[in-house]
């Protein structure tokens, strides 16, 4: 039985602990700073969680940000990270503070994320490692995990596959051996670019795929509109597949990784209705992207998007509209805030 502590006690940070306690291990989630009038809702609630719309199992022990030393001091086996990746800040600092001059735990990063820093792409693995490194640690070992997992199918014990990532990979064979359930199926990987690349830029692929929703045949009756679309959202996958191995082969990572689940498999799920997908939907109405966020999504963080503006600038840098016309066109898009359009004619 291992001691894992999740720090964050939103949907997907809950969702893994039902897997961890299906497994008998000691399991604590602490919510941030943030999210104390959150847990007061759950626990008030019978552990209803709101953002996975069910009941968690009395043995889920939710507590408040208030209670991480104590936890901390229990020294716990392995630490995950349910934050959003706004909160690795918020994580190194508290990490710092409380195994100040010890030797951190395996950390597993539940959270995914790309951005830039010193002019460079940044897997959110290695601007962990940079940040803990900065605060005087060594020995790190960062795991993360990816692949087509929602948050309330795993929550609700639907069979779901994930890829634990680690240059090291006794890690994560220790990581599998300890979490695999008979619905949760944990499979291991090395290439942790090509896992968290594809994590991060299946969102802006998403967009893409949803667009195709508004681009049936307008003379079709209105019952044939609804699946009307298929032909070219299997056309927008295909495409999409192609650049985003460029993009993995670019940043160094092996291309197979892409047909996993990490690319393929997240791809599919993602675009079958999520965010990402759904903004994409509506800007095939014609609607730019600040139109559609102030109107139709206002309150929801649409990944693609904001990964965009994080990292979209290097991306027109370092690729063609000839070479990635569906990434560089979405880029455009949401950059410079207007109307997407699809070059059919570069397409692979």
């Amino acid at each position: 039985m291992a001691k894992i502590l999740i720090l964050g006690a939103g949907a997907m940070g809950s969702a893994f602990s039902v897997p961890s306690l299906e497994r008998q291990h000691d399991v604590i989630i602490v919510g941030t700073h943030l999210q104390d009038a959150f847990i007061d809702e759950i626990k008030n609630n019978n552990n209803f969680h709101p953002g996975l719309k069910l009941y968690l199992s009395e043995k889920t022990n939710i507590v408040k940000y208030m209670n991480l030393s104590d936890e901390f001091k229990k020294k716990p086996d392995l630490i995950v990270l349910g934050v959003n990746s706004k909160g690795i800040n918020w994580v190194v600092d508290q990490l710092s503070v409380f195994f100040n001059g010890s030797i951190l735990p395996p950390i597993l990063m539940l959270t995914k994320g790309l951005g830039v820093y010193e002019n460079k792409y940044e897997l959110l693995v290695d601007k962990l490692e940079r940040l803990l490194i900065s605060k005087g640690f060594n020995n790190i070992n960062i795991s993360a995990v990816a692949g087509p997992c929602l948050a309330n199918g795993l929550a609700n014990k639907v069979h779901t596959s994930v890829i634990f990532a680690n240059k090291n990979l006794e890690t994560v064979e220790w990581l599998k051996d300890i979490l695999t359930t008979d619905y949760y199926h944990p499979s291991i990987s090395n290439d942790m670019i090509g896992v968290e690349v594809c994590a991060a830029i299946k969102n802006i692929f998403s967009m893409v795929i949803g667009f195709s929703k508004g681009l049936y045949n307008e003379t079709a009756e209105d019952k044939l509109k609804e699946n009307n679309y298929l032909n070219t959202s299997a056309s927008l996958i295909s495409q999409s597949l192609c650049e985003m191995e460029l993009f993995v082969d670019f940043l160094k990572g092996n291309k197979k990784t892409v047909y996993g689940l990490a690319g393929l498999g997240d791809l599919f799920v993602s675009s079958q209705g999520g965010r990402n997908s759904k903004m994409g939907e509506y800007m095939s109405k014609g609607n730019v992207y600040s139109e559609v966020k102030k109107s139709k999504m206002p309150t929801e963080t649409v990944e693609g998007a904001e990964l965009i503006f994080e990292i979209g600038s290097n991306i027109q840098n370092d690729f063609s509209i000839k070479k990635m016309p569906l990434l560089i066109g979405m880029v455009d898009a949401i950059l410079n805030d207007k109307k997407f359009e699809i070059n059919w004619e570069y397409f692979h």
